[in-house]
């Protein structure tokens, strides 16, 4: 069988692109980042295909920002008796040895990972900028300290508190550190 996964970083982007023509009988979309394998959608393809299906991709960026996650991914496919097929790229990887296509792969690979890091270094780069113009405040509290001081002061824990306010421990504890001794 041939199951197509198209992924996009954000809500914005447009997946129309990916796997255009490209005949599949299943398709997982997802709009998330590559730098992490923490995808639903991209575990849900994992799962669903079986020895000898193809799972087609874009290209090698689409699949993975980070050379660990790329390996990682091909290679438990490949594990599965599942090729794995970037099409920019005009690679197939069924987990047969081929020195040049481990090679190219991992160049690749490596230039995915190095563009994701650029990407991340510039937006650090423009919230240092926006930080020091005042401008950047960081993303807006969902829960308000006080909310937060006033169940640690009844007596409730800490991660009870996280957990009725819906938010992370780190957010109560730093809360906390603002209440009087």
């Amino acid at each position: 069988m041939d199951v197509g996964y198209i992924r996009v970083s954000s809500v914005d982007q447009n997946t129309d692109r990916q796997l255009d023509g490209v005949l599949v009988q299943k398709t997982f979309e997802e709009k998330v980042s590559g730098a992490t394998l923490d995808r639903p959608r991209l575990q849900a393809a994992m799962d669903f295909c079986r020895e000898g299906d193809t799972l087609h991709v874009h290209s090698i960026d689409r699949l993975a920002r980070s050379m660990a996650n790329l390996i990682e991914i091909v290679s438990t496919l490949n594990a599965k008796g599942v090729g794995v097929r970037f099409h920019k790229e005009n690679m197939l990887f069924t987990g047969e040895s081929n020195p040049m296509q481990t090679l190219m792969f991992n160049m690749l690979g490596a230039f995915a990972q190095f563009e994701r890091e650029v990407i991340k270094e510039r937006q650090r780069e423009g919230i240092a900028k926006a930080k020091a113009k005042g401008v950047y405040k960081g993303r807006p509290k969902q829960v308000d300290d006080t909310a937060i001081r006033s169940l640690l002061a009844s007596g409730v824990s800490f991660r009870k508190a996280a957990e009725q306010l819906n938010v992370s421990l780190s957010t109560v504890q730093r809360a906390s550190k603002q209440l009087p001794v």
